[in-house]
């Protein structure tokens, strides 16, 4: 495994809220931090690429309000054009939120102006060779671990100091209730990327507004404490990373998916074409 509110990014790239998170540049050659599993993934449609920057030697926390740059192909052909807002709502490390349309089952790198001219290569996959669960298809159901019934998954959330909220019932059930549901993989407890943790923190705050709505299921990682163990959950995806949420629609297909990182504004902003 791969362990792993309202934005407040103002338009003109200048720090407007007084908290120096953001003060509209960038180092010269600065380099991209993929933020996204670099695996069999990405299919031709929209490819979410969340990426951090760097100096050479460390994430930066700084950076401007939006990152503008292209995709081109491996043979230097520009595909697309890009504009990446800063994300940082509720979590330590921002990141850019990049969103593009691609046609091609190609290896691609994601360039920005100003860059150390390697950006951060990725490759969009045929849907033949890509990796399952996939968008527009029925979300697999499997008996998560539930606060009555463990599974045998010890801790069955370790999330601390109390297990998060999202264990009344197994994905089976969510799937089957006609409501959409909202369902997260990671171990707040282990996840060596520092955004498990905080990525459930933030769903746990939207809550309140699923409820009645909506499900929300959470299955940990790692069947036991020392983490030596893989879940049945996430042997039942065969994914290799985390975190993930993926938000199915009330008809049990994926509509959606956030890979690796989020921010409150864009899970807000996900769950809200969710429940539309």
């Amino acid at each position: 495994m791969a362990a792993c509110g309202d934005d407040r990014a103002t338009t003109d790239g200048q720090d407007t809220t007084g908290d120096g998170i953001h003060d509209g540049t960038v180092p010269d050659g600065f380099g991209v931090v993929q933020r996204y599993p670099n695996m069999n993934l990405f299919v031709p449609g929209e490819v979410r690429l969340p990426v951090s920057i760097t100096d050479g030697q460390n994430i930066l926390p700084k950076g401007p309000a939006v990152l503008t740059g292209w995709v081109e192909t491996f043979d230097g052909e520009r595909v697309a054009e890009v504009s990446a807002p800063r994300r940082s709502d509720g979590i330590e490390i921002p990141y850019w939120e990049v969103r593009v349309q691609l046609d091609r089952a190609v290896i691609h790198t994601l360039r920005f102006e100003g860059d150390d001219g390697y950006g951060a290569t990725f490759e969009v996959w045929d849907p033949a060779d890509a990796a399952a669960p996939r968008l527009g298809e029925a979300f697999p159901p499997f008996d998560t671990p539930t606060v009555d019934d463990h599974r045998g998954v010890e801790p069955f959330c370790s999330l601390t100091p109390e297990p998060c909220p999202f264990h009344t019932l197994t994905l089976t059930e969510a799937l089957a209730s006609g409501r959409p549901t909202v369902y997260v993989v990671g171990t707040p407890a282990h996840c060596s990327t520092g955004t498990c943790a905080p990525g459930l923190q933030l769903l746990i705050a939207e809550n309140s507004r699923l409820s009645g709505v909506a499900n929300v299921v959470h299955a940990d990682v790692y069947a036991d404490d020392a983490a030596t163990e893989i879940s049945p959950a996430v042997n039942a995806l065969g994914i290799q990373y985390e975190p993930v949420v993926y938000l199915i629609g009330a008809d049990g297909v994926l509509d959606d998916r956030l890979d690796a990182v989020w921010d409150a504004g864009e899970l807000a902003a996900r769950i809200d074409l969710l429940l539309a």
